[in-house]
This record gives structure tokens, C-alpha cells and sequence, in this order.
């Protein structure tokens, strides 16, 4: 008997060791893994699921228990927007048919080394072809700061518009409007600017082609917060002038963190 109360007695003495209020806990560090953010950016692209090899990362809920027929439509992302993780290595990063007929047909596929700890977005593009029934697509880095400065927001451009020639994004201030922000360089299809220092508040943005004083593409409100960093992306027909078109080229804002 004594014994186990001796016995006891210990165990509880380094139950109470580990629970000391001035041991050091490690809570944080770098996140592992790659990430992956899925745009549906091909213009008349049909509703896909995306897919890293041949395991699937996005997906419309069922209440069935048969697959959703829906997936990620034209201009919008997988996930709600979200990043999914994948283990680290060479991909093969596709769009594949959600609906019924032509079920899981690929219809986009881009190649890719995922590192660990980096972020990605891959954007199916381009004009979907209804005989071939493909799409174009691309992947870019989420290269953004490792050290934030919360005193600023932070926002890139990556174009994503096959038939618009090289653009570059500027930032006009709504107020004060004597705020004028050239967003990093003139941007080629397929690629992506650097992430750039802007002062939060409420921006009226515009797309300019290299050496033009007038606008191509414009979009107003667009609110940059303190801390935050986002993506804005070019989708559509550049050449529809359409204000309410679905293939119209528009801007799309979203947060990366």
C-alpha cells in the first residue's frame, strides 16, 4: 500500500512539474507544407473541381453522399478563397469537369515543383476551346513578405488575361486623392507583379498599357487594410466593352493574408 501511494505521489509531482506556469511552450513556427489557392479564370469554362495529381482539393458539399455535379464556376476560386495544403513535390495541378456529362475530363493541367513552406496559385485561363474542350492555365508564386509592416497593406498584379496585351496596375487614392500608386512593373499574361507597399484606405484602381495615358480596365472602392496582402487579378475578353458582360475583363481583389 505504501507503495502505490508513493507511486502516486510522484506521478503527481510531475504532473504538476508539467504544467509549470514558467515552462516554455512552442506554439508558433513556420507553417509546413505548400499551399495552393485554385482560380476558375477561363473564359466560358465550364464548372470544375481542381485536382494536385489525382487527389482532390476542391469540392462542392453533397448532402447525398454522391458527389456534387457543381464545382468552382467561371471567376470564382476554389475553397471559398482559402489556401489548401499539399505535401511538398512535382504536381501535375488540373481542372477537371464537375457536371455530369464529361465527368473528371481534364480540361486544364499545368505542371509544377510545390516547395515547402511557399504559397501558389494556379489560374485556369485563356478562352476555353468547346471542341477540344481544354483550357490554358498557369501557376505563380505567392511570393509575399516573410515580415509584415502593419502600418501598410500590401498588393501585387498578376495578369491573367490571354488576349490583353502587357498591363500595369495604378492605384488612385479616393481619399486623399492626392495618393497615386504605380503597383510594381508592366505585367505579360501569365506572370505576376511583387508585392508592394501601399498606404491602407480606399483605392480606385486602373490597368494601363505600357506607355498609355488612358485606362483599359478599371474598378472603384477597392479597400486595402493595414496588415493584409492581396492579389489583384485581371480575368476576361479584353476586347468586350460590356460594363455587365460575364466575359467582360474585370479586376478580382483577393486577400492572400
Amino acid at each position: 500500500m505504501n507503495r502505490f501511494r508513493t507511486l502516486a505521489a510522484l506521478g503527481a509531482l510531475v504532473a504538476l512539474g508539467a504544467c509549470d506556469k514558467n515552462a516554455v511552450q512552442e506554439i508558433a513556427g513556420p507553417e509546413s507544407g505548400a499551399r495552393v489557392k485554385f482560380y476558375n479564370f477561363g473564359v466560358n469554362a465550364p464548372q470544375v473541381n481542381f485536382y494536385a495529381n489525382n487527389t482532390k482539393m476542391t469540392a462542392i458539399s453533397s448532402t447525398t453522399g454522391i458527389e456534387s455535379t457543381t464545382g468552382v464556376a467561371y471567376g470564382a476560386l476554389g475553397s471559398g478563397g482559402f489556401y489548401a495544403s499539399v505535401t511538398p513535390g512535382a504536381y501535375a495541378l488540373t481542372g477537371r469537369i464537375a457536371a455530369a456529362v464529361d465527368k473528371d475530363l481534364v480540361i486544364a493541367t499545368q505542371n509544377a515543383t510545390l516547395e515547402d513552406g511557399k504559397a501558389y496559385s494556379f489560374y485556369m485561363s485563356g478562352f476555353y476551346n468547346t471542341v477540344a474542350k481544354t483550357s490554358d492555365g498557369f501557376v505563380v508564386e505567392d511570393n509575399f513578405p516573410a515580415d509584415i509592416d502593419y502600418a501598410n497593406a500590401y498588393v501585387r498584379f498578376v495578369h491573367g488575361s490571354s488576349n490583353a496585351n502587357p498591363l500595369q496596375l495604378i492605384a488612385r487614392a479616393v481619399a486623399p486623392a492626392t495618393i497615386v500608386d504605380t503597383v510594381g512593373a508592366v505585367i505579360a499574361y501569365k506572370a505576376a507583379g511583387a508585392f508592394e507597399a501601399v498606404v491602407p484606405g480606399v483605392y480606385n484602381l486602373a490597368l494601363r498599357y505600357a506607355g498609355a495615358t488612358t485606362d483599359a480596365v478599371t474598378r472603384t472602392n477597392v479597400s486595402f487594410v493595414a496588415g493584409r496582402v492581396y492579389t489583384i487579378s485581371l480575368r476576361g475578353d479584353i476586347t468586350v466593352v460590356s460594363t455587365t458582360a460575364t466575359n467582360r475583363p474585370f479586376l478580382d481583389n483577393t486577400t492572400n493574408r
